[in-house]
């Protein structure tokens, strides 16, 4: 077993493999950029090199750094994670020249099948059922077209070195091929050294199901069953879940075997992921391999109780896998919500900055289901712009599919962060939508159930109890400390009939109640609800209560007039007003919005990118206007209605902050 590996990838994973380290009492080396210097990795680590600037074509891309790294540090081993120099055979070539071990797939495991044109050729020629498409190299746009034409639209153009969602683009007409192409290309080129493209034809209502497995250097592979991945946005998993609704044994076995069979024709000695697209009927058909650790594998680990970094360590120190297929089994169901910095009610455009508070729940045993959450920042730490916005991967484990859905609602409940957006409101709405608790999914789902961007939900009549019971307790405790004098409270009586406003709606209330509990009469509806084991001060964002028994967490902030709270995907401004002031409220007139349909403002802070407009040239609706990156995304701007250019406020090459005016109509 080594005794020092040096971790070439940062954030969360680089953390993850940390900690398994630590449990096999292995040292570690972390290689760090500038804008990683203060992160959580550099801090865990017994060891930190510093390899370059915040760019990874500048530093984690750079093979060179990392080796001489590993030898200046005495680094027997190294781990690539996932992303960045995780499946480039060079590398791991590279580190077999230099006498340290890649613990990762040999080189031509990674050859075969980590390159997604190759790895297609290669499993047409092993007879595995793929999707139809051009199998090579793409010269420019043109030949695109007459590509994408022949398959027949829709289609999916690929990076050949793309993974994590980058590098992809779904083109149904000719346009979109025209506009696609350029910016696959790019992406490619930037994210990941390499733009060559492929494209495949686009099945509609997938699955997006892939397979988990594992050989080591003595010829035994077996899979860990698989998971299902349908729920992405942007082509883009955002959450996954194992083991697949969808999923019979007798199809889970076929899979399983067709995953192993691949794997084991390229001699594959580590962990990888055989992906599949599945059409609801059950059918399935091999997209391509990943040759290195996958970001959703806590999943895989939940329901098998296997450590899979751990896994890939032994098989790379040479030790044969301890069990075999018979001894695997699934335990339970386990679900990952993906928590990114990104703003959802902005279309999830990235949300760069400052995490002033973060606090996730609490790791462990809930009551009926568990709690995991791999994450690589700290309370005060900056997501910066140069990559991925993951804040961190979420996961919840428990007996029952909707035993983990209901534990992964609740987690998301108790997770408290500030300073920038994020998309817990919309991980919450997916978990309580009634199509997705089914199974019924397919990687259509949120273009299907959100086909107008997110915008939260509407509160239930329960959520709307919730809000009214926090606002109450919130206002009287505030009332309280305002009246008293010296820790005493004045001789007037405190005032105990209210009227709580949830938007246009107004609720008549009732307190009563001392110490720790609230008790709320709905004068108006015959009812009465029972707040207790608050946990709530003035100042702080999340409010924990007990409302008729039942657990919940809100989170609150308060607003000009009354608070702002919001649970789950539902969020109300909510006002508890003396009868006489909600009377006066009703004969306010509605505030007006700012007319701002003149201008197209930058979505996100990023990169300009390119502008494609001058002043004076006539734009119509749909228009790209500019391209900005962010996140090592290419984002193409466009307008929203016809209109002819009055002034442009930036230019290529500039950075922008979010809502910064880009181009202004006339």
């Amino acid at each position: 077993m080594f005794n020092k590996i040096l971790i070439a990838n940062r954030g969360e994973i680089a953390v993850r493999i940390i900690k398994t380290c630590r449990r096999l009492g292995i040292k570690t080396v972390v290689v760090y950029s500038e804008a990683d210097a203060d992160s959580l990795a550099v801090e865990m680590a017994d060891e930190s090199v510093f390899i370059g600037p915040p760019p990874a074509a500048q530093s984690y891309l750079l093979a060179d750094k990392i080796i001489q790294a590993c030898k200046d540090t005495g680094a027997q081993a190294v781990h690539p994670g996932f992303g960045f120099l995780s499946e480039k055979a060079e590398f791991a070539q590279q580190c077999a020249d230099a006498g340290i071990v890649f613990i990762g797939p040999n080189p031509h495991a990674i050859a075969a099948m980590g390159d997604k044109i190759e790895s297609k050729k290669f499993a047409a020629r092993a007879g595995v059922t793929t999707v139809p498409g051009h199998i090579g190299e793409i010269d420019d746009t043109a030949h695109a077209i007459r590509i994408s034409e022949e398959i027949g639209f829709p289609v999916m153009i690929k990076a050949s070195a793309g993974g994590g969602g980058k590098g992809i683009r779904v083109a149904w007409t000719r346009a979109d091929v025209e506009e696609g192409f350029p910016a696959v290309r790019a992406e490619a080129k930037g994210a990941f050294g390499d733009d060559r493209i492929f494209i495949e034809k686009f099945i509609t209502s997938p699955r997006h199901i892939e397979i988990q497995v594992l050989g080591d250097k003595h010829g035994h592979v077996v899979h860990l069953f698989e998971r299902e991945c349908s729920i992405q946005r942007r082509n883009q998993k955002v959450i996954e879940e194992a083991p697949s609704p969808l999923l019979d044994p007798e199809t889970r076995a076929a899979m399983g075997a067709q995953a192993i069979a691949l794997a084991q024709a390229v001699n594959y000695d580590s962990a990888g992921t055989v992906e599949f697209v599945a059409g609801q009927d059950k059918s399935f058909y091999f997209l391509e391999m990943n040759t290195r650790l996958q970001v959703e594998h806590p999943v895989t680990e939940l329901i098998t109780g296997l450590d899979l970094v751990e896994q890939m360590i032994r098989s790379a120190a040479g030790e044969p896998l301890a069990f075999v297929q018979a001894d695997l089994a699934i335990k339970g169901w386990a679900v990952e919500s993906r928590l990114y910095a990104e703003d959802p009610y902005r279309s999830f455009l990235p949300s760069i900055g400052r995490l002033v508070r973060y606090q996730p729940p609490a790791e462990g045993e809930h009551g009926g289901y568990q709690v995991r959450n791999d994450s690589g920042v700290r309370e005060g730490d900056e997501i910066s712009m140069f990559y991925d916005p993951m804040i961190a991967k979420l996961c919840t484990h428990a007996p029952t599919r909707l035993g983990a859905i209901d534990g992964m609602a609740r987690a998301l409940e108790d997770l408290e962060i500030e300073g920038l957006g994020h998309n817990a409101p919309f991980l919450s709405a997916v978990m309580d939508q009634a199509r997705f608790r089914s199974g019924e999914i397919s990687t259509n789902y949120i273009k299907d159930e959100f086909p107008d961007g997110f915008h939260g939900l509407e509160p239930t009549p329960d959520q709307l109890d919730l809000m009214t019971a926090a606002a109450c307790w919130m206002h009287r405790l505030q009332a309280r400390r305002a009246r008293s004098n010296g820790g005493k409270l004045f001789a007037a009586p405190i005032r105990t009939e209210f009227a709580v406003r949830i938007g246009d709606d107004a609720r008549a209330v009732k307190l009563s109640g001392e110490g720790l509990s609230l008790d709320i009469e709905l004068t108006g509806e015959g009812r009465k609800l029972g707040l207790e084991g608050v946990e709530w001060r003035p100042g702080k964002r999340l409010f924990k209560g007990v409302l008729d028994g039942r657990p919940f967490s809100l989170e609150t902030r308060a607003a000009a007039e009354g608070f702002v709270i919001r649970h789950r995907a539902a969020k109300a401004t909510v006002l508890v007003l003396t009868p006489l002031s909600a009377e006066l409220h009703e004969r306010l007139p509605k505030k007006r919005p700012a007319d701002t349909s003149r201008l197209i403002v930058s979505p996100m802070p990023g990169l300009v990118v390119s502008l494609d407009v001058e002043v004076g040239r006539e734009v119509k609706a749909g228009e790209a206007v500019a391209v900005i990156e962010a996140m090592k995304m290419q984002n193409i701007i466009k307008a929203e209605r016809d209109g002819v250019v009055k002034s442009i406020g930036v230019k290529a090459g500039d950075s922008v902050a979010a809502d910064e005016v880009l181009v202004e109509f006339a």
